[in-house]
């Protein structure tokens, strides 16, 4: 049986142990401590999933920083819907995709795993020059769309192991409807951005290495906030 919007968020909502993440948080780029000093202070709950088994660092090392008060806003936004709060991704689509712009942050232990490529879709790259130039919430665009996305099921499809994202704000909100998941794809390889100057696109999916899906599954499981910017 296939799950309407409305009716998997409020599954969610009632089936998933929720996580405390202190609002202070978002407030850590406005003092002279580090961001990690606030997350540090979360209580790691016996319900939490294991970390990201890509090689961590801290979050400031990883470029995202500036981008993490936005995801932990949109967070706060979104509470009734993400339902576990201690690890999100941020996807910077202001970067090629040549670069590594996929993030997994670990809200608890205030460190980012290293971050991994990820594709955009045709529609938002027509020319096929590796950068996202514009976005689509619309059937059949083939484009990538941003905002904040709650993490679904895994499924079995055509590129294997997947996970279904419910979009939660009006320019991805048909992100269920057009099939906007999480899932490997060959195209996704270091090995080709020496040779073309970046990798491949999708049609709209956020398509990793399948060196690294297994990770990014494990890592991303039901409940989480994938925030999409650029």
């Amino acid at each position: 049986m296939t799950l309407g919007r409305r009716q998997f968020l409020g599954a969610m909502a009632g089936t998933a142990a929720s996580l405390w993440l202190p609002r202070t948080a978002v407030r850590a780029q406005e003092t002279d401590l580090p961001a990690a000093t606030f997350w540090g202070t979360v209580p790691v709950p016996e319900t939490s999933l294991p970390a990201a088994k890509g090689a961590a660092g801290s979050i400031a090392a990883s470029g995202v920083l500036p981008l993490v008060p936005r995801a932990l806003a949109a967070l706060d936004q979104h509470g009734a819907s993400i339902t576990a709060r201690d690890r999100i991704a941020i996807v910077d689509f202001s970067v090629p995709s040549r670069d590594p712009r996929f993030h997994i942050i670990d809200l608890v232990s205030g460190t980012a795993s290293a971050p991994h490529l990820v594709a955009h879709g045709k529609g938002s790259d027509p020319a096929n020059r590796g950068w996202a130039e514009q976005f689509s919430n619309r059937m059949g665009s083939d484009a990538s769309s941003r905002g904040s996305f709650v993490t679904g099921e895994l499924y079995m499809g055509r590129h294997g192991r997947s996970r279904r994202l419910i979009g939660l704000d009006p320019e991805n909100d048909m992100a269920l409807e057009r099939g906007i998941v999480i899932h490997a794809a060959s195209y996704v390889d270091p090995a080709l951005v020496p040779l073309q100057g970046r990798i491949g696109r999708s049609q709209g999916c956020f398509a990793v290495s399948p060196r690294v899906i297994a990770e990014v599954l494990e890592a991303l499981g039901p409940g989480r906030l994938i925030f999409a910017t650029s």
